[in-house]
């Protein structure tokens, strides 16, 4: 397959819808000019690519067809690297694990393959609380623990356990979230000190003396702003909430719910259009 492409003025785009908008592979898209629009015809054939070239200008250029099956199987996956502590693959084969474990001395390798809508880590989200939660515990020298709130496929919770957290609780709403987190925590072991169950945010509260050290609440942006107070009881006093699931455009609204709940902002970290923050008791 070979493709057709122009950017066109945005004030002619009935001119072109004309002209070719009627061939069967026609897309006309919006990029970030807000008065230009580009346009792909897609042909089977490249002469058919080189005729649109010819009468209109623009360039042909060959259709670069990807396995996707292939290229996003557990084994060609890249694994994913928090700092100097941690790597998480997407694949179970314990062959692919040891290779991991001797290519990455000193590091602990944790599997969470991709099942049921629920990903492996990769995501911004999650691997940035995974980089601040390794940071945030570096210099830890008395023992810590840990609550994560809206767990996923458990990987916070479990990791918190490797970076040497004492004792962690983990919970999600989802009972599909928890079935699949349960099942993690089996395949890497080592998790006699986490409790894991299905709950809600808003109905939960942890019993005296389960406040956490580090509480991890990587939810909606509307959960948060609506959760703040209910994280705060989650908390030990001096504790340190780390929060994602923001997108970039919802990140003042949401901190400015943290701050009237009495929290203070320490640090705020934005990848893609991702935003994570880390906060304490103000």
């Amino acid at each position: 397959m070979w493709v057709w492409k122009k950017v066109i003025a945005k004030a002619n785009e009935e001119e072109w819808q004309e002209k070719v908008g009627k061939l069967p592979g026609a897309v006309f898209s919006e990029g970030f000019h807000a008065e230009r629009l580009q346009l792909d015809v897609y042909t089977e054939t490249e002469e058919e690519a080189l005729v649109l070239t010819a009468c209109y200008g623009g360039k042909a250029e060959a259709v670069q067809t990807v396995d996707w099956v292939a290229a996003t199987a557990p084994e060609n996956t890249p694994p994913l690297i928090i700092r100097d502590r941690l790597v998480i693959s997407a694949s179970a084969d314990p062959s692919v694990l040891q290779e991991l474990t001797s290519r990455y001395p000193g590091r602990t390798v944790l599997t969470f393959p991709a099942e049921r809508a629920f990903g492996t880590g990769n995501h911004a989200t999650t691997s940035t609380c995974l980089r601040m939660l390794c940071d945030e515990v570096k210099t830890r020298k008395s023992p810590w623990t840990l609550t994560d709130i809206g767990c996923g496929t458990g990987v916070l919770a479990l990791a918190g356990l490797r970076l040497g957290a004492q004792r962690a609780i983990s919970f999600d709403f989802d009972p599909v979230a928890v079935e699949v987190a349960a099942r993690n925590i089996e395949r890497n072991g080592g998790a006699d000190n986490l409790s894991l169950f299905q709950a809600d945010v808003f109905e939960w509260a942890p019993a005296p003396g389960e406040e956490a050290d580090i509480v991890l609440a990587n939810l909606f942006s509307t959960v948060l702003q609506k959760a703040f107070p209910r994280l705060i009881t989650a908390m030990k006093p001096a504790g340190i909430l780390i929060i994602s699931g923001i997108l970039n455009t919802q990140k003042e609204e949401t901190l400015a719910a943290a701050t009237a709940a009495g929290l203070k902002v320490l640090k705020v970290v934005s990848r893609g259009k991702w935003t994570t923050a880390k906060l304490t008791q103000a």
